[in-house]
């Protein structure tokens, strides 16, 4: 199993960075779930995935800690 590095990138204006990262965290547990990331590999090697919502939810709904092949 590979290791990845997801990033959301909002940019938000306030006083201090504690400041910041509760204002994301107060717009991620109010609003929609981001469907952009910017995802790292363990070789440093920078992506940015945009996710198909239908295909996200799907996925999101199915328990893959039950699939033999995450043991």
């Amino acid at each position: 199993m590979h290791k990845f590095t997801v990033s959301v990138t909002r940019e938000i204006e306030a006083d201090t960075a504690e400041e910041a990262a509760l204002l994301l965290y107060q717009e991620l547990s109010r609003g929609s779930v981001p469907d952009r990331y910017t995802v790292t590999d363990e070789t440093t090697v920078t992506t940015e995935v945009k996710l198909d919502r239908e295909k996200a939810d799907e996925f999101a709904s199915i328990d893959h800690t039950a699939d033999p092949g995450n043991w």
